[in-house]
Parts: C-alpha cells; sequence; structure tokens
C-alpha cells in the first residue's frame, strides 16, 4: 500500500462498489486469478453507502486482465437505484 502512496499513477479503479460484500467478492476474484489488488474506501463504504463506494485498484498492467475477469464496472448507482432509495420503504 505504501507503492500507491509513492506513486498513486501505478494504479486505476477497474470496479465501484455500493455493497462492501460485492467488493470482497470481486477482489478475491482477481487475486484467485493472480492478480495483485486492494479496496480503497471499504471502511467508508460500510458506513455511508449512498456517500462513498468501495474502488477496486489493481496495477495499470494488469487493467485489460482484470476488467475481462470483472466483465464491469461494479454495482455503480444507476438513476432507477438511486429514485428507489429515495423513495424509502414508506411506500406500499
Amino acid at each position: 500500500m505504501t507503492d500507491l502512496i509513492s506513486d498513486p499513477d501505478k494504479f486505476v479503479t477497474v470496479g465501484k462498489f455500493l455493497e462492501p460484500t460485492n467488493a470482497q467478492m470481486a477482489k478475491g476474484l482477481l487475486e484467485s486469478a493472480g492478480i495483485e489488488c486492494f479496496l480503497q474506501g471499504e471502511n467508508a463504504n460500510s458506513l455511508l453507502a449512498l456517500a462513498f463506494r468501495a474502488r477496486l485498484l489493481v496495477h495499470k498492467h494488469d487493467e485489460a486482465a482484470a476488467r475481462e475477469l470483472l466483465g464491469g464496472e461494479g454495482d455503480e448507482l444507476t438513476a432507477e437505484k438511486q429514485k428507489e432509495l429515495e423513495a424509502g420503504d414508506g411506500e406500499v
């Protein structure tokens, strides 16, 4: 992790996750394929998920392989999901 601090340009975000569980599963998938990765903001995400997303980062040279394995950008909050969350559970 100190490598990130010394040169943040060596890493890229390959996924953003609202759910910490999904972030951990994606991280595990990449690690099982031998791709070094880490999560950033995972703890902040568990405190206030709508304000913070856990970001999954990999080395730049692993970006293409990581994106292929993940098949997407994570569980981004779509406009439809945002409306549902803002409506709350009060609707019957």
